[in-house]
């Protein structure tokens, strides 16, 4: 481990959607933030941000679900993590140079409003363009799907990737909810998409610096990588 001096720094990027397409709730997902969080915590140093900046919601549905999770049940109590989220960068104030890797945890809210961000998509090509680790779970991947490579492709183009299947999407009962299906969408870019052989169970890509995971289960899996 790096002396502690010497840490990289590294950027968590969370949605700032607290609703679907349809009006439900929704946000970042809880273990798809807090587990990786632990994992990274002693190698990094790290920041958070979000469109909005301070505060993104965070998906209700996932605090009640992982209450028994010893991780998330820490993150939404930690004085460190919450002074984080009150502090968070809008994403037109990062500046990509600043960071070592980027981290996108996963939920609905993702879906939404990243993939149609500017500031988003600026930051997840830089970093790629600059040989950084972009890391995404679940419907985190939804924010790279229109990052672009220094030539102009999408980076998911001809490299293998994973995220929430439309299997597990559907199964979720959610397909409506978001403005496209990510693993159609990444097929679309040209990834070569790959899952698990069941649905739920952890699958994690690595393809050069691009980092993926397929669902929640894959969320420490990704993290170690990383």
């Amino acid at each position: 481990m790096t002396h502690s001096d010497n840490k990289k720094h590294i950027l968590f990027i969370y949605t700032s959607v607290s609703e679907t397409l349809l009006g439900k709730p929704t946000g970042w997902y809880l273990p798809e933030a807090a587990q990786p969080y632990y994992i990274l915590l002693p190698h990094f140093h790290i920041t958070f941000a979000a469109p909005g900046g301070p505060n993104p919601p965070v998906a209700v549905g996932s605090v009640e679900r992982y209450k028994e999770d010893e991780d998330c049940a820490k993150f939404l109590v930690d004085p460190t993590v919450k002074e984080k989220f009150d502090t968070a960068l809008k994403l037109s104030e990062v500046k990509s140079e600043d960071y070592a890797a980027v981290f996108y945890p996963g939920g609905h809210g993702p879906a939404i409003d990243l993939p149609f961000d500017e500031d988003n998509n600026k930051i997840a090509s830089e970093l790629f363009r600059a040989k950084k680790p972009v890391a995404a779970v679940c419907h985190g991947p939804c924010a790279i799907v229109h990052a672009t490579d220094a030539d102009g492709q999408p980076i998911v183009k001809g490299r293998t990737v994973t995220g929430l299947s439309n299997e597990e999407e559907k199964l979720g009962g959610k397909e409506k909810d978001v403005p496209f299906l990510l693993e159609t969408k990444l097929i679309e870019q040209g990834g070569d998409y790959v899952k698990a052989d069941a649905p739920f169970e952890p699958k994690v890509v690595v393809d050069g610096h691009l980092i993926t995971g397929q669902n929640p289960k894959s969320s420490k899996l990704v993290a170690e990588e990383l």
